[in-house]
């Protein structure tokens, strides 16, 4: 490299880091206890924040994983400051074992589970209503986006999501305020949707969430197979690490907590009989895949409150992998709502 690139990449680097607070940061190393040799999955690579600390943590190697297209072409700016200790893949984590079939053995694998803070902060990609710009919400930038979705799914369709993804209690009327509106002309962008959902709502009190926060949130998770796809990773995690790897999970919101609480309690020795009723029968003889490190989920202290409001809903939880094999991939139990986005209109 050099000494122009390298600082070129030493500034791009710096920017990276000053624009991005990764939530749980310490909670997820101490979780995770990366060593010297180690290789580290980073699932939802997104601005790089978790995988730049994993490597100032130890000497080890980090396999940087994103379905979003933008997140890689701007690391890739900065990462050849590591040389071949940090490289990036494009896949999405529900699939990282096959993306990673012809990789290394990893020893520990951390998930940010929901949308970024740079896809939220961009209003061109669509998913806030507090900037104004083109309704997308697709994370892979490819398949059907969230304006799509809108102007043609059935009106009991909308109602199940914003239901079943949002937990909206007003879902069948926002549903058909949707409608409503979408018959006089389609709905394109953000501020549009934001404005339907506000007009047919109560005033918003002081300290309460807009009144879009729950119908955005459902129509993200939907457009991206958001629990599905948190289903799918967490089965494809347990067959990729060996005995004594780490997976390590930061979640959002309720919804993806408890697929997140069910796994873990199904795959360790704290599941079984008396413990829940989502847990494996254990008469039939499987072995636990995990131990847990921590029973109860980590959430984030006063200090980091203060500095970084993100974390207040954010919760981690971690289990170590055993020798036992995996399981079946069974997706019963885990909570997932089970809504079938299907009823298109056109």
């Amino acid at each position: 490299m050099t000494p122009e690139a390298r600082a070129a990449a030493d500034a791009a680097l710096a920017a990276a880091g000053a624009d991005h607070i990764p939530v749980l940061c310490d909670e997820v190393l101490d979780a995770l206890a990366p060593c010297d040799g180690d290789v580290i999955l980073d699932g939802t690579f997104g601005a790089g924040g978790y995988s730049r600390a994993i490597l100032a943590a130890a000497d080890c190697r980090v396999i940087g994983l994103d379905r979003d297209p933008d997140a890689l072409a701007e690391a890739a700016v900065w990462t050849p400051v590591y040389q071949d200790r940090l490289s990036l893949k494009q896949g999405t984590f529900g699939m990282m074992d096959d993306v990673m079939k012809d990789g290394p053995d990893v020893t520990g694998i951390v998930l940010d589970i929901g949308v970024s803070s740079m896809q939220l902060d961009r209003p061109r990609r669509g998913f806030s209503f507090l900037r104004d710009g083109p309704l997308d919400m697709r994370m892979a930038q490819s398949g059907v986006s969230a304006a799509e979705l809108v102007n043609a799914a059935d009106e009991s369709v909308l109602a199940d999501i914003f239901f079943q993804y949002g937990e909206e209690r007003r879902s069948r009327a926002l549903a058909r305020a949707v409608v409503d509106a979408r018959a006089a002309a389609p709905i394109e962008t953000t501020g549009a949707l934001a404005a339907i959902i506000e007009g047919v709502s109560p005033s918003k009190r002081p300290g309460q969430a807009h009144p879009a926060t729950r119908v955005f949130q459902a129509l993200r998770i939907a457009v991206n197979d958001e629990l599905g796809e948190l289903a799918r990773g967490l089965a494809a995690a347990e067959r990729m690490l060996g005995d004594g790897g780490r997976l390590v999970v930061v979640t959002f919101h309720s919804l993806e907590d408890r697929v997140v609480k069910r796994f873990f309690q199904q795959r360790s020795k704290h599941g079984g009989a008396g413990v829940s009723r989502y847990a494996p029968d254990t008469q039939d003889g499987t072995a636990p895949s995990f131990d847990m490190i921590s029973r109860k989920a980590v959430t984030a202290g006063e200090e980091e409150l203060t500095r970084n409001p993100r974390a207040r809903s954010a919760k981690l939880r971690a289990g170590r992998r055993t020798a036992a094999p995996a399981h079946p991939p069974v997706m019963t139990g885990l909570g997932l709502p089970g809504l079938v986005i299907s009823g298109s209109s056109r």
